[in-house]
Order: structure tokens, then sequence, then C-alpha cells
């Protein structure tokens, strides 16, 4: 049974060394010249003004992590929406369909709630 998964360790190890080589490449044959322009921060192109430890605010954040979530929960259709028609011809068709109708509903729940509280809001 272990003798299934000895491509899969073979693709990781080979992956791995891989990575390896490729950074070791690069450090032993790479241009390291410092310079001036180099070591500055590179800010778009521009020379940076004032400090860079200013505030950011916590709506930034607050988007990204919603963008993470229903990202993330969306990605649970995909296999259930490739084998919706196993589960409709199976015993298990209307129990696998009410809860994913619980799961959709839930979702929409959590994000009505996020948008009424204006976190979905860009100002």
């Amino acid at each position: 049974m272990l003798s299934d998964f000895v491509p899969v360790a073979v693709i990781i190890l080979l992956a791995i060394a891989l990575g390896f080589l490729v950074v070791a490449l690069g450090h032993l044959f790479g241009p390291r010249r410092a310079t001036k322009r180099k070591s500055m921060p590179y800010e778009s192109g521009m020379i940076p003004f004032g400090s860079a430890n200013r505030r950011i605010p916590v709506k930034f954040y607050l988007v990204a992590v919603l963008f993470i979530l229903f990202d993330i929960e969306i990605i649970f259709f995909l296999p259930w929406a490739v084998v919706l028609h196993k589960f409709i011809s199976q015993d298990l068709g209307v129990f696998a369909l009410v809860e994913m109708s619980i799961f959709i509903v839930i979702l929409l729940v959590g994000y009505v709630y996020a948008w009424k509280k204006g976190a979905l809001q860009w100002e």
C-alpha cells in the first residue's frame, strides 16, 4: 500500500532538491556588487521620504480577511458541483443537497452581515 506513494515522494524530493539547487546556483554565480542605489529602499521608483512606520487603517486588513474568507469558502463549491450528478443518483442525494443548502445559507448570512456592517464599503 505504501508503494503507491513512492512516485509522490520522489516528486516531492525532486522539487525540494531543485529548489535548493536553483537558490545555490543563484548565490554562487549571481552578481554581488553592492552600490548605494541598491542599498536604498524601493518605493515605486521614487525617493522615499518620511517614516516607513506609519499606521495603516484596519479597513485594509478587514477587506483582505473577508476576501480570503469568502474566496476559500467558494472553493468548497467546485468539488460538490463536479460530483453533483453522482449524489443525485445515490441515496446521499437529498442529504448532500440539504447540507450544501445549509452551507450556502450560512455563507450568505455572513456576507449580508459584513455588507450591513459596512465592511465592504471602500472609502
